[in-house]
């Protein structure tokens, strides 16, 4: 059985085991067949500890050098990843489930930030002012927090903690990673892909884990901020715990993002992007569209449209390239998918396209779920007010756009939303009233480009920081203000005894 190991100090290396301590290992699966192809050490407080020792060492030197010496090593590492993006997409599929071609635009949009972070010597620049008081200059500048840590989930491995170490690297601060113990591969590829961009020893880290190795992060003294991306309970948990132990945190959690279709849509447009949004990746996306709301006369309509288009999604291994969708990432998250549909279906929802049950040929012990679109579902029902992160597309009704708009806002979630319709007054009203953080105009999944930030608002996200973007600039930096007098060698003023003021 091939062994993941952790990547601290510049090198692979073992779980420890020490005496009165045994090594513990879980289990990495195939999606596709729901085999076992690897196992991975699972993150001791000792892990962490030699992680964070390392780190630190490293970040006294890192945090020194040059803005120039920092994006000579972020360029080489942009190249080695884009030379190795096929490979990372292979291993994400193997792993995660997602069809390769998926895997390829999530290293895409990774690579899209560390291209943002190539520019640090810009994002870095601080002020000055010149004369604000008789003979007084002031300037600011950023420096690094020091060791900073990033929790990152499973349904995108490669993309989610790119969001946040080649930033907070090129600020200067040393990084630990603690990605999903289900997929854990590609961010070892990635440590390799550090290390032979130059970058030293101890700056990245890998440990991989479960809750023991996220509370030691949580806890550790020697970290000063925690990024995060999950679900809502954990990123609520995460804040608190990580903000009682004086940490900086930026924690995104879960969504319940809609899409609402006007009557003045193009059906057949909008249902093409609804199908893609909801059941691209298995729809285990924190973007993925899973509550549609159809206004007026557009429901009946639309439903013919999707449950057609719904229908004739290509469902299989991420390997095979005529699959348009794969399985789900383990047989537990599979079961509550299917448990989930199975509720909104006894609470009054019709399946109009019903993935339970779905046997792949070939691949019969698959974790896989069809495509499912539920119609007539309402916001009392299970199946909309939990997160499903699965294939399922649950369908409402609402008579207005102001209906619609106040249906998202009754929402507790706050990440992404969409609208869809030919008017630009409905499109501006919408874009103006609804309570979250990312909007898209007939564009389904409205994931901001590397030089915005993403982040929602509500429960889907705990802090005052969205990711990448100025706001992770700002993230992993903290500012100085410096107030400086040069006097002449002969300048005999004295000092005063009052608050200073500009004179």
């Amino acid at each position: 059985m091939r062994t993941i190991n952790h990547w601290i100090g510049g090198k692979a290396v073992g779980g420890t085991a020490t005496a009165g301590r045994t090594e513990r290992y879980g289990p990495v699966w195939n999606p596709a067949t729901g085999a076992q192809q690897a196992e991975v050490a699972l993150a001791g407080p000792e892990d962490v500890e030699e992680a964070v020792r390392a780190a630190t060492v490293a970040f006294a030197d890192w945090s020194q050098s040059s803005l120039s010496a920092r994006t000579k090593v972020l360029f080489a590492f942009r190249e080695l990843v884009n030379a190795h993006a096929d490979e990372l997409a292979g291993i994400i599929s193997d792993e995660h489930g997602k069809v390769v071609s998926d895997a390829r635009g999530e290293v895409q949009r990774g690579l899209e930030v560390v291209e943002f972070a190539c520019g640090i010597p810009h994002l870095l620049k601080g002020d000055y002012s010149d004369q604000v008081s008789g003979g007084v200059d002031m300037y600011s500048f950023r420096q690094p927090l020091g060791v900073v840590a990033g929790i990152t989930p499973f349904n995108f491995p490669a993309m989610v903690p790119m969001w946040m170490h080649p930033v907070a690297i090129a600020c200067g601060n040393a990084f630990v990673l603690k990605p999903s113990e289900r997929d854990p591969s590609a961010s070892m590829l990635v440590a390799e892909l550090w290390a032979r961009a130059g970058l030293p020893d101890g700056v990245f880290n890998v440990v991989h884990g479960d809750k023991v190795a996220v509370d030691a992060l949580l806890d550790h003294p020697g970290v000063a901020a925690v990024s995060f991306v999950g679900s809502t309970p954990i990123a609520r948990y995460i804040h608190q715990r990580a903000s009682a132990t004086g940490k900086r945190v930026q924690a995104l959690g879960g969504a319940k993002n809609h899409a609402i279709v006007l009557p003045d849509a193009d059906l057949d447009f909008a249902a093409d992007h609804l199908v893609a949004a909801a059941f691209g990746s298995a729809g285990e996306r924190c973007m993925a569209v899973s509550a549609t709301v159809a206004v007026g006369a557009a429901a009946d309509d639309l439903m013919a449209v999707l449950t057609d288009k719904a229908s004739r999604v290509r469902v299989g291994p991420g390997r095979n390239p005529d699959s348009e969708m794969g399985p789900i990432v383990t047989a537990q998250a599979r079961d509550r998918i299917v448990g989930l549909i199975d509720a909104g279906v006894r609470q009054g929802a019709r399946p109009a396209v019903d993935g339970r049950g779905l046997v792949v040929p070939g691949h019969s012990g698959g974790f896989f779920v069809g495509p499912t679109v539920l119609d007539r579902v309402t916001p009392h029902m299970d199946v909309y007010r939990e997160e499903i992160f699965g294939p399922v597309l649950s369908v409402l009704r609402a008579d207005t756009v102001d209906d619609a708009i106040s249906l998202v806002n009754a929402n507790p979630y706050g990440n992404g939303t969409a609208i869809f319709t030919g008017s630009g007054e409905a499109a501006r009203r919408f874009q103006r009233g609804v309570d979250v953080g990312m909007i898209g105009i007939n564009v389904p999944i409205p994931v901001p480009m590397a030089y915005y930030s993403f982040g929602g608002w509500k429960d889907s996200l705990f802090g005052d920081r969205h990711v990448h973007g100025a706001d992770g600039v700002a993230f992993y930096t903290r500012g100085k203000v410096v107030t400086a007098r040069w006097p002449h060698v002969d300048h005999a003023a004295g000092a005063s005894y009052h608050f200073p003021t500009a004179s």
